[in-house]
């Protein structure tokens, strides 16, 4: 067996794990049918519940490609979702709609899964970038809750 058929049989065994199958269906609900936008409508929990899309990709990512650089890349692009979509009064709700992380996030594992040289050197080089921002990422997502909390607690104090 030589070394493309080596290739095109692991390519076939990712494609037909239950957690790339699952991850088509979110990219496709999520972002194709904008099931995202319409979830992070939800007061308080939309974004939280829309968060939990990016499982598989993690599970994916880390655990069936083995990647740490594809899992920072993929939290990521999640997290810049949920803080973009927590912007209040709809405003992340609309870039929802134009953000598509989920999508992203398939694109990524897809170079990998076909052996993308390039999305693999790219996502490889920001490999120190994500983490970087992965952490100012979470930082800004427990900000962002802890203003929405005492702008709601001011809202509810003049009534």
């Amino acid at each position: 067996m030589n070394k493309d058929e080596k290739r095109l049989q692991r390519r076939k065994r990712l494609m037909d794990n239950k957690a790339y199958q699952t991850m088509q269906g979110l990219s496709r609900y999520m972002d194709r049918y904008y099931l995202d936008a319409l979830i992070g409508v939800i007061p308080g929990w939309g974004d939280a519940i829309a968060l939990l899309s990016v499982v598989p990709f993690v599970y994916f990512s880390s655990r069936v490609i083995k990647s740490i650089p594809l899992t920072l890349a993929v939290l990521n692009n999640a997290l810049r979702d949920v803080l973009m979509g927590m912007i209040p009064f709809f405003v992340g709700d609309i870039i929802d709609f134009f953000h598509r992380a989920n999508i992203k996030n398939m694109q990524m594992i897809q170079g990998f899964v076909d052996g993308d040289e390039a999305i693999i050197k790219q996502v490889n080089q920001r490999a120190l970038q994500s983490a970087i921002v992965l952490i100012v990422l979470m930082l800004l997502i427990v900000l962002m809750i802890w203003l929405l909390i005492s702008f709601g607690s001011y809202l509810y104090s003049l009534i």
